[in-house]
């Protein structure tokens, strides 16, 4: 589910705001809300990404969130044929803004 950036602004408080590590730099960006996640957009529907993550947070500096984190899931297992896991991979570490923008 998705978004629009705007709307998401609107919220006093949200859950959770996640920035994915998609591939080699390049990010994306979710917001937890009420134990669902949605990606974010901009005004025309396109997904939030960027290739650097401060220009990232720059954009979503006034998105105000509980736990904030960066997710990075492996295709390791994937890639080297391993058997499906009934579990997820996915490594969340907490994330501050430093601001540097």
């Amino acid at each position: 589910m998705a978004m629009p950036l705007d709307k998401l602004k609107k919220y006093f408080v949200i859950d959770k705001l996640v920035y994915h590590s998609v591939d080699l730099s390049l990010y994306m960006a979710s917001a937890v809300i009420d134990g669902e996640e949605h990606y974010i957009t901009d005004n025309k529907g396109q997904f939030l990404k960027s290739r650097n993550l401060v220009e990232l947070q720059k954009l979503l500096q006034t998105v105000k969130a509980e736990e904030t984190v960066l997710r990075h899931t492996s295709p390791y297992d994937e890639m080297i044929g391993g058997p499906e896991k009934g579990t997820t991979n996915a490594l969340e570490v907490p994330l501050v803004d430093n601001k540097l923008y």
